[in-house]
């Protein structure tokens, strides 16, 4: 999909997969993948969103939802359903993210 180094530590980038656009984060050596989408305003997360300095956490900057980035549970509203979350990993220097939600490569 991409190299691990394209997505440095505090920052998100958006990949296509089978599954549709995905916004993959970098926070304190961890990946997270999530849905691009906010579920309230249906704009990209990677483009126009923050992540949280606090929480692992992805803040849309049009509405101030914000989603948490395991479970894709929205912590604040406006948004009210979850945004959906896909198993990552790094292998050989390369991110892997799952087809679909919840598979296991």
């Amino acid at each position: 999909m991409g190299a691990f180094v394209e997505v440095p530590e505090g920052e998100l980038r958006a990949y296509e997969i089978p599954a549709g656009r995905v916004a993959v984060a970098h926070l304190e050596n961890r990946l997270f993948a999530i849905g691009d989408e906010c579920t309230h305003e249906g704009c990209s997360l990677a483009e126009e969103g923050r992540l949280s300095e606090t929480e692992d956490a992805v803040e849309c900057a049009v509405d101030g939802s914000v989603f948490d980035l395991e479970s894709g549970e929205p912590i604040v509203g406006p948004a009210v359903d979850r945004a959906t979350v896909f198993p990552v990993r790094v292998v050989d220097g390369w991110i892997e993210v799952a087809a679909a939600p919840g598979d296991d490569e």
